[in-house]
């Protein structure tokens, strides 16, 4: 690759110099192209991901964001480690599409496993640059120089000099080549620690760093009325009572799209309200009221993901089959989603919470009819954003309401009613299982099949994907969204298990058609595969009447995944579990995507023999995620998935009729609540120097399975469709 300088890498690595540095070569590194990082080898430029400040600050830059999860502080601390400074002495910016190398989407639990070992090889070859450039100024070799908080000595009288006065401020204009490995897991410091996170100060004192607080000056603000249903076509609306409502600056129409800005917030609600009122409708949606039997009557794209064949032996004794069903299920993000736009008649600039800063300026640009470099985005923290929300089409909401009012920043905030029946929701499922089984009770024959639309409806560059780009008076179309890569990533991500069973086949049926809005929730198809995988190995257990904990075990060959089943078993005390009446317990396994975090749950639930009401008394998590960069970030994350995969289990499933959302808001869609939550135990196997796995979405599919198996042990009733609502147990007891 050459070195090319774009106008892009310009800005990002600030005032480039022509240092007088020869090759590789001269620094004691090998030549020869090797294999970076995958974020690396997108963006090899170093000045991309690192800047060393004359003041002594070094500034990391990542495309990866912060949505709560701790990813920044854990990338600091990797990035400290590898360039021997203080965590006081750096900086972070990310989700700047100016100033960042492009990483994609913050999503899938990639943030460490490309995004953490690109800044640890960025970070490993900038300090052998920095201590070659040191021994050539000192006159010392580089193997003699040690580095203590960016400051690089020699030992005896052989001098000392420091990061920033090698290159401070200047740009090392050097592209990674791969031939400079990382410290090893002895020498590093931040790594494995504990570290307080980075992002939480400002959000416990209510600091304004949302960008739902975000209000820079001359800012004005737009609403946008959505159609009462999907697909309904604006007929006619009356525009010239709310155009002379006060403090109204521009109502906005353009096709479907209706929007207005006003100079107060409350102003362009009431004159929203106003439009609302006076625009008239063509609705057509039709929207399948048992999506079950729906996604098993539509064409399909069907593809066989796994097909091993086992070789000849005896016949089973026995053969098992169920199936297991998943309902539409929202993100349900506390706070609504919000942006700020701003046009100054050649570009935007929009602050958006968006995970997909980058593919939504993008997308945002080819609507707006600009070239990509004309659209600036800019990554907020959010309240609320685990996959693709609202907050992309909220960005694009505001591009065109300030496209319409230029020089003036244009803040538009969606309601809750905007988030609740316009968000893409988790797609519905219904999967199939069927294994035939040896006298011992052991599986030999696995089919297993998944109906499913797709999980990945995210704004990848195409205004077609966005709710603005398709409702314009020359609209784009959506584009028909694929099955998201290789098997095992989308809606039939987890569904090839990871146990030894001789004979697999496993297929996925993808129905393109979506009647409900769907894109990408916390773990995809995930959490039902491991549902269904997960709920069907208790049954399976139970019918050979062998302790489920020691089923799975015999069925499994990775050690990494036994470890960790043991691991929750002993945490949970599964073999001195004591039993009461209307109590049970449960496990559930996976390891994500069949290539990220093991992850074992054990829960204990209650179940009211009288309401049927279920409450979780305790959890216990062992998860597996690798070499561990935060522990206390790494359990967070764990215990997060955890609780909001109980909510999804428990209470969470989207209510609609023949044309429209029904759930409209947190009495139509409930949560669990803070008092419903239980007490969760985790337990981390740390393995240092391994990769690292990524964990975010690890614990959401062991989560529904342990408690669906719990509740079967406390009852006896086996629920195969979610939520696991009171009333399904009550009228699963009556049947």
């Amino acid at each position: 690759m050459s070195a090319h300088l774009d106008r892009r890498t310009f800005l990002q690595g600030a005032l480039v110099l022509a240092f007088a540095l020869t090759g590789p070569r001269a620094f004691g590194q090998k030549q020869g192209p090797k294999r970076l990082p995958r974020d690396l080898e997108r963006t090899r430029q170093l000045d991309a991901w690192l800047r060393v400040g004359a003041n002594g600050i070094v500034t990391l830059k990542t495309g990866k964001v912060e949505l709560g999860q701790g990813v920044l502080t854990a990338l600091g601390q990797i990035c400290a480690d590898e360039l021997d400074i203080e965590l006081a002495r750096l900086e972070i910016i990310s989700g700047d599409t100016t100033l960042c190398p492009n990483q994609g989407t913050t999503a899938g639990s990639m943030s460490m496993p490309e995004g953490g070992t690109a800044v640890r090889h960025a970070a490993a070859e900038v300090r052998a640059i920095l201590v070659a450039m040191a021994s050539e100024r000192l006159g010392v070799p580089a193997a003699r120089l040690r580095v203590t908080d960016g400051t690089i000595t020699a030992p005896g009288k052989g001098g000392t000099t420091t990061y920033w006065s090698l290159v401070g401020d200047r740009a090392l204009n050097r592209e990674a080549t791969g031939s400079v490995a990382p410290k090893p897991a002895s020498e590093r410091r931040y790594v494995g620690q504990s570290v307080p996170r980075r992002d939480l100060p400002p959000k416990v004192v209510g600091e304004s760093i949302f960008v739902q607080d975000f209000r820079p000056d001359a800012l004005v603000h737009g609403r946008v009325v959505r159609p009462p249903s999907y697909g309904a076509k604006l007929l006619d609306v009356e525009v010239s009572a709310v155009e002379r409502m006060p403090g109204v600056l521009k109502v906005v129409r353009d096709g479907d799209f209706l929007g207005v800005i006003a100079t107060k917030e409350w102003l362009a609600i009431r004159a929203a309200a106003s439009l609302a009122r006076a625009a008239r409708w063509q609705e057509r949606a039709s929207l399948p009221l048992d999506p079950y039997a729906w996604l098993m009557g539509q064409p399909s794209q069907d593809t066989t993901i796994q097909d091993t064949q086992r070789p000849a032996g005896p016949a089973p004794v026995r053969t098992l089959e169920a199936s297991y069903r998943r309902p539409y299920q929202m993100h349900g993000a506390i706070g609504p989603s919000c942006a700020v736009a701003t046009w100054n008649g050649e570009s935007l600039t929009v602050q958006t919470h968006s995970q997909s800063v980058f593919d939504t300026a993008e997308a945002i640009a080819k609507m707006l009819g600009l070239s990509k470099d004309k659209v600036h985005g800019q990554h907020m923290h959010g309240s609320g954003c685990y996959g693709h929300n609202g907050a992309d089409d909220a960005a694009a909401d505001a591009a065109l309401l300030a496209r319409a009012l230029p020089h003036r920043p244009v803040r538009v905030q969606w309601s809750r009613e905007d988030e609740h029946t316009w968000e893409p929701y988790g797609p519905a499922m219904v999967t199939r299982v069927r294994a035939g089984i040896d006298e011992n009770g052991d599986v030999l024959d696995w089919t297993y099949e998944l109906w499913s639309t797709p999980h990945g409806t995210r704004p990848g560059g195409n205004p077609g994907n966005l709710l603005a780009g398709r409702s314009l008076a020359k609209p784009f179309p959506m584009p028909v969204p694929w099955g998201g890569g290789p098997p095992n990533y989308s809606a039939d991500r987890n569904a090839i298990p990871l146990y030894a069973f001789p004979s697999q086949r496993v297929t996925t049926h993808l129905v393109t058609e979506m009647p409900l809005r769907v894109s990408s929730h916390r773990a995809l198809g995930a959490y039902t595969n491991v549902f269904a995988i997960e709920s069907f190995m208790d049954e399976l257990a139970h019918a050979a009447r062998v302790d489920p904990v020691e089923f799975r075990l015999r069925q499994l060959r990775d050690a990494r995944a036994q470890a960790v089943i043991v691991k929750a078993a002993e945490r949970f005390g599964w073999s001195t579990y004591r039993r009461e009446p209307h109590r049970g317990r449960g496990i559930g396994f996976a390891r994500y995507k069949n290539l990220a975090s093991y992850c074992a749950i054990c829960l204990e639930v209650l179940v009211d023999p009288k309401s049927h009401a279920i409450r979780v008394v305790r959890a216990v998590l062992a998860a597996d995620a690798g070499e561990v960069v935060n522990p206390d970030g790494l359990i967070n994350q764990l215990e997060g998935g955890l609780v909001q995969s109980l909510s999804w289990s428990l209470k969470e499933a989207v209510q609609y009729d023949e044309r429209r959302i029904l759930s409209r808001d947190w009495s139509t869609y409930p949560i669990l609540t803070f008092s419903e939550v239980p007490p969760v135990e985790v337990e981390l196997i740390d393995r240092p120097g391994e990769p690292f796995l990524g964990a975010g979405e690890a614990s959401q599919g062991p989560t529904v399975a342990a408690l669906a198996n719990a509740v079967f042990d406390a009852t006896g009733l086996r629920v195969r469709e979610l939520p696991l609502t009171p009333r399904r147990l009550a009228a699963m007891r009556q049947d």
